[in-house]
């Protein structure tokens, strides 16, 4: 397995939730030397919720997790990377518990509390000797610095060129709310809810149900919009962990009104971490976002933007900074929902260049420059007359992506 260093990183703001430390060690499962195994303990009990891979093919930590949450007493999250722990039977799932019964001894609370996420190679047995001596050095580094929290995020990488780091505060009720989140992912990217590790967290005091239903709705308003390869991984898993601790013990809950604008800054929080994964796609060398507009409904407009960004035809073209406007409208087209293509428009970059179902004369060598010439690329796709609408997000596909993953396991 290769792993590259997290470089170019984005920076991320001081302030982290209260009531959480962490720590991020190597513990010789990558062989680069690389950190991987992270730990995230909370100093007491607190809501935690996760979204989970829809793949048939599950791995034993997401099967362990997933039958944990939500829950109102989760005191830790434990990662390690460089080894997926999918695809490796009864002996996976042992060592998925055996994880999980190491943090809980070493940070006091009950197995049944410890969530664990294992990201990697796939079908090959943990290496629990190495992984053991990364959670025994990691529960001996915790701490609540800015620092610590990077240093966690670092040991969840694998082929990530960067740390995905993001943190805000949110103003609710006269308090401030700190948010922070972080995630890895760089291939194997086409959510069907993330394909990533993640763990957003919070000081907010929010409920086990809502905290369930609230990231369900985060990951389908970001996570779900992003692809590399359209390859749906069996490790994804994002967790929600909520202390509640930035203000007294007695604090309440949010409300509904409250936590709908808490929801909306934690959407942007995951918004911006999802974009990351695109923007560090395996090879990569542009970031590709669809608009669609005048579907019958958003999730028509989802589909239809999904099903453009995911065509290797487009992704091609977008990497050659070639403006083939009938890739676009022609993945439209067969996406499944209903259009009008006598309504249909295409603008690419700032230029219509399908009006009304009939193309226009361009200047095509000046738009081809101007897509070589940038990073990003903007595809305005107009449907119908409807209400419905959606963003996606996408990497192109490079040469490099193809010679990377030829020689992923080799």
């Amino acid at each position: 397995m290769t792993d590259t260093a997290p470089q170019n990183d984005p920076t991320t703001p001081n302030a982290l939730p209260k009531g959480i430390r962490f720590a991020g060690v190597a513990g010789g499962i990558k062989a680069s030397g690389k950190p991987d195994v992270s730990l995230i303990v909370t100093d007491r009990p607190a809501v935690m919720a996760g979204v989970y891979t829809t793949n048939q093919i599950v791995a034993a930590p997401v099967i362990l997790t997933r039958s944990k949450t939500p829950t109102a007493t989760g005191r830790v999250v434990v990662t390690n990377s460089g080894n997926a722990n999918a695809c490796t039977g009864d002996e996976g799932m042992q060592n998925a518990k055996a994880m999980c019964a190491l943090a809980a001894e070493l940070t006091g609370c009950d197995a049944a509390d410890v969530m664990v996420m294992s990201t990697g190679v796939i079908g090959q047995p943990l290496p629990m000797q190495k992984v053991r001596a990364g959670i025994e050095s990691a529960a001996g580094k915790l701490g609540d610095a800015e620092a610590d929290f990077l240093a966690s995020a670092d040991a969840i990488c694998t082929t990530d060129q960067f740390r995905k780091t993001v943190s805000q505060a949110v103003s609710i009720r006269g308090h401030e709310y700190c948010i922070a989140a972080m995630c890895k992912g760089a291939g194997m990217i086409a959510p069907n809810m993330a394909t990533m590790l993640g763990v957003v967290m919070t000081d907010a005091p929010i409920g086990p149900k809502a905290a369930q239903t609230s990231l369900k709705e985060i990951a389908n308003q970001t996570f779900n919009r992003v692809s590399v390869d359209g390859h749906m991984s069996t490790n994804d898993t994002v967790m929600l962990v909520c202390t509640g601790m930035s203000e007294s013990e007695n604090v309440q809950e949010l409300t509904v009104e409250e936590l709908a604008v808490w929801q909306e800054a934690a959407t942007q929080v995951a918004l911006k971490l999802a974009k990351m994964l695109v923007a560090d796609g395996e090879g990569a060398a542009r970031f590709f976002e669809v608009r669609v507009s005048g579907a019958a409904n958003d999730d028509d407009a989802f589909v239809i933007a999904k099903t453009v960004a995911a065509s290797p035809l487009v992704k091609t073209a977008i990497t050659g900074g070639d403006p083939n406007w009938g890739r676009i409208v022609s993945a439209a087209g067969y996406a499944g929902p209903k259009i009008e293509p006598e309504r249909t428009c295409l603008v690419i970059d700032g230029v219509m260049v399908f009006e009304n179902g009939t193309p226009l004369s361009i200047d095509a060598a000046k738009l081809s420059s101007a897509m070589k010439s940038n990073s990003e690329v903007l595809a305005d796709l107009k449907v119908g007359d409807g209400p419905g609408t959606a963003s996606f997000w996408a990497s192109d596909l490079t040469e490099a992506y193809v010679r990377f993953n030829s020689l992923y396991t080799t």
